[in-house]
């Protein structure tokens, strides 16, 4: 077995990864490594075997970790890593911090990232994916971010040249995220503590959010600008998509289609990842045959297959 760095922080061998997702599926970790710091962060990195695969996550709130679980290092950033900073109307926010508490952190100060208030995850995540609704996303308020490269190396990275378009991003391979800085227009506190407030009514009228969920798990097909921005005039939504094939409340073992919204992946209770992957995969299908187009997968697979760790271990 390799041998791993000693960090300050928490390095634990074959975490489930159950436990650290919000669809909680998932095999375990070979290992997971919480940094205590950024400087701790940097040192593990630094002296890391450069063989060993390395994965960053916040929240696992866009995450289905295979049931054979991981390879190498997981890196879950927590604490040292969510501090929100307000000034005039820049917010500087840890790639930890709730992408909700940024929001409201911002409001309190007069800032308008309200968009941020009913997303899931943390800062990170949101900006990888190019996180947005009602209009707004993070390309449209990104400056820059703050990295940590695979060789321990901090070094920081203007929003352009990231290429931000709908829930992509060109991050450089094996860079961990851990601050991001936004700019965005004042406003008075109290109107967007309103706005937020009538954000959270119209997303719980709508979505499952009492359901054991990733949020959205398809990206919607087509009628999006390279910028992320929607194009009304052409938009296709992928829940309307996915009715049309006949797939609202669709089960397989404990994963469904949930009846509220059809875009959304829920475990009912005992789903496996490979309950949810295969239904997933059962609903592109079926859409691609109904309407000939292909859903992309919004929520991250990662990880292997039981099955699959299974053979390599018998070849082993």
């Amino acid at each position: 077995m390799t041998q791993l760095p000693t960090p300050r922080g928490t390095l634990t061998a074959k975490k489930p990864l159950a436990d650290l997702t919000w669809l909680r599926v998932g095999g375990p970790a070979e290992w997971v490594f919480q940094p205590a710091d950024l400087a701790d962060l940097r040192g593990f990195l630094a002296e890391l075997d450069p063989g060993v695969p390395v994965f960053p996550i916040g929240v696992g709130s866009n995450l289905i970790v295979r049931d054979g679980g991981m390879r190498g290092v997981v890196v879950r950033l927590g604490r040292g890593f969510n501090e929100i900073a307000v000034q005039d109307g820049t917010v500087i926010a840890g790639a930890a911090a709730l992408d909700g508490h940024v929001a409201r952190r911002a409001a309190e100060a007069g800032v308008d990232l309200t968009f941020l208030r009913t997303i899931p995850g943390a800062i990170g995540g949101a900006v990888k994916m190019n996180a947005g609704c009602y209009g707004a996303y993070v390309a449209d308020h990104l400056v820059e971010i703050q990295v940590v490269t695979r060789q321990g190396e901090v070094i920081t990275i203007p929003a352009a040249d990231l290429h931000l378009r709908y829930r992509q991003s060109d991050l450089p391979e094996g860079c961990i995220i851990t601050r991001a800085t936004f700019r965005a227009a004042k406003a008075d506190p109290a109107a967007l503590e309103a706005r937020m407030a009538e954000q959270i009514a119209k997303r719980d009228a709508s979505q499952p959010t009492k359901d054991r969920s990733a949020g959205s798990t398809f990206r919607n097909p087509v009628g999006h600008s390279s910028t992320g921005r929607a194009d009304d005039s052409h938009e296709l939504k992928a829940w309307k998509v996915i009715d049309e094939a006949g797939m609202r409340g669709a089960r397989l073992g404990g994963a469904q289609i949930s009846p509220m919204h059809s875009n959304f992946l829920i475990n009912t209770g005992g789903a496996t990842a490979a309950d949810l992957e295969d239904l997933g995969e059962a609903v592109r299908k079926r859409v691609f045959e109904t309407s000939g187009l292909t859903l992309e997968w919004e929520i991250m697979r990662v990880g292997e297959r039981l099955a699959e760790k299974q053979d390599d271990e018998k070849q082993e």
